[in-house]
């Protein structure tokens, strides 16, 4: 399978530090193995999506020295794709109709479900009757999609981390405003572009055994994956904008691509090229990186 990599920021605002280091390691994996590298726009939550922020996102990448193949996939213009995912679903018997509000689930969530990790979802709807939903949906609420999983185990081995091993709870695939959820999104996606290893923040770790549970329900072939290190405020929060002047709007991009290589244990260089021949994805510190301010 090929090693072709990619790098799928939701353009809801401009890239912090953080967000273009985790785009340079997925560059530098792709590219130190001779393979492609993609960009898509992970755009379906219209509500929060920014006029101009991809093209401000893709300007950043570039000043780096980012480049990709091909041209940049938007998520919003790949609807039917989904609807055709979610069909083979529900042609499978894989998914129910879901009622539930939000504060429906928080409540449910604080009862023990036996294997089902924290907060997962507890299967309240799968035991509904025909009769009550079909009074739910005579009552106005348009129903989100739930795959039936079972609390099936999904194992898997991260390039990073080593072994790992998940509880896939009953996760939405299309939610009740009609658009589809992100980790059914980014799975067709990955599968249909070629993706041969995702490389992202450590903090998706945990969404990982539904994205292959979904890649074995639909016949598609799941990438391999690599969680990298954030980087973190200086709080010991996940870096944002409430930490300061942490974009290239603050940065010049070459101070901070240098910045990036010291906490990568890379020799210092000005763009992403000069760090291709020394990297090595091995060697990668292991712990977060804290943010104490601008380069210089």
């Amino acid at each position: 399978m090929s090693r072709d990599g990619r790098f799928a920021p939701s353009p809801t605002g401009t890239l912090h530090v953080g967000n273009l280091r985790t785009a340079l390691l997925a560059w530098l994996f792709a590219r130190r193995q001779g393979a492609g590298f993609l960009v898509r726009m992970e755009d379906l939550d219209q509500g929060r999506v920014q006029a101009g922020a991809a093209e401000r996102q893709l300007r950043d990448l570039r000043a780096i020295g980012i480049d990709w193949d091909g041209e940049v996939v938007a998520q919003s213009h790949r609807h039917d794709a989904y609807e055709a995912a979610i069909a083979r679903l529900q042609a499978a018997g894989d998914v129910y109709e879901c009622f539930c509000t939000r504060a429906e689930i928080r409540a449910a969530a604080s009862a023990p479900h036996g294997p089902l990790p924290e907060g997962a979802y507890p299967g309240t709807c799968l035991r509904l009757t025909e009769a009550q939903r079909r009074r739910k949906r005579d009552g106005g609420r348009p129903p989100a999609l739930r795959v039936r999983a079972e609390a099936a185990r999904v194992t898997f081995v991260d390039r990073l981390h080593g072994d790992q091993e998940g509880v896939v709870d009953d996760f939405v695939v299309r939610r009740n405003d009609g658009a589809p959820a992100y980790n059914l999104a980014v799975i067709v996606d990955d599968a249909w572009q070629g993706i041969g290893e995702v490389v992202r923040g450590d903090d998706l770790l945990e969404t990982t055994p539904r994205q292959l549970f979904l890649a074995a329900r639909l016949g598609l072939q799941a990438p391999a994956y690599a969680h990298v290190p954030l980087v973190l405020g200086p709080d010991g929060a996940r870096l944002a904008k409430r930490h300061g002047a942490v974009t290239l709007d603050d940065i010049e991009p070459r101070a901070a691509v240098r910045w990036m290589a010291r906490t990568l244990g890379l020799p210092e260089a000005d763009s992403a090229a000069g760090l291709l021949d020394a990297f090595d994805a091995a060697a990668l510190p292991g712990e977060p990186t804290r943010w104490t301010g601008p380069p210089r």
